[in-house]
């Protein structure tokens, strides 16, 4: 299938063209080494993936605060781990997860060959609930910020995906309109179920092929754009 019509093409950030786990396990084994911490990181992750998750979709729900969520997300993992670690060392640990993380920048496969592709046939933007300091940065140190006419944070709207304002608020960003628009991202809940509530197209991007509804084009490479747009 081909979409026609569209103008203007919004991607989430992270887990879709930023290499979130991959980036973020370096980053953890980085900051554990800077602070002499003796953590088997295939441990700390395995519990701390899916408490992240969790907390996420807390923040999403404005249910969390920013800062809570990133001493509880820590916290959490390693009281599941059997670890005890100072209050104070974990508020360093968390500070150091953000002011390093942008320092690995792994993409998905076949970014910048698909970012090329689409940049001369379509406006290209980013829509993100991740935190607005570390988000600019990701772009511009990973090499794709060149492609992007506009990028939206949840930080500037004041909520975040699904709630439609933000939507909204990035397509009148954008100069674009809802039916010549698609959505693409990883999150069933906060970019696809969100973008077409709005009455976008969307493409949900799984590299787990997660059961979904038919209606809904699903594609677990980027390069499978190239066919689609």
């Amino acid at each position: 299938m081909r979409f026609k019509g569209v103008t203007d093409v919004f991607f989430d950030l992270d887990h879709t063209l930023w290499d979130f786990d991959k980036n973020s396990a370096l980053t953890f084994q980085k900051i554990f080494d800077l602070n002499q911490m003796n953590i088997n990181l295939t441990d700390f992750l395995s519990h701390y993936e899916p408490i992240n998750l969790y907390y996420w979709k807390l923040y999403r729900e404005e249910k969390i605060e920013k800062q809570a969520l990133r001493y509880a997300r820590l916290n959490d993992t390693f009281s599941a781990l059997g670890t005890p670690v100072e209050e104070a060392l974990i508020y360093k640990l968390s500070d150091d997860y953000i002011a390093h993380l942008t320092g690995f920048n792994h993409l998905f496969d076949h970014t910048f060959e698909v970012l090329e592709y689409l940049a001369p046939h379509y406006n290209l933007h980013i829509i993100t609930n991740g935190f607005e300091e570390v988000q600019q940065k990701k772009l511009i140190n990973s090499g794709i910020y060149k492609y992007f006419t506009t990028i939206t944070n949840s930080e500037m709207v004041g909520v975040k995906k699904p709630n439609p304002l933000i939507f909204n608020y990035a397509l009148h960003q954008a100069q674009a309109e809802r039916h010549q628009s698609v959505m693409i991202g990883d999150s069933f809940e906060a970019d696809i179920l969100g973008a077409q509530n709005i009455g976008m197209d969307v493409i949900f991007f799984d590299v787990h092929n997660t059961s979904i509804s038919k209606d809904i084009i699903q594609i677990n490479s980027l390069s499978q754009l190239k066919d689609i747009l």
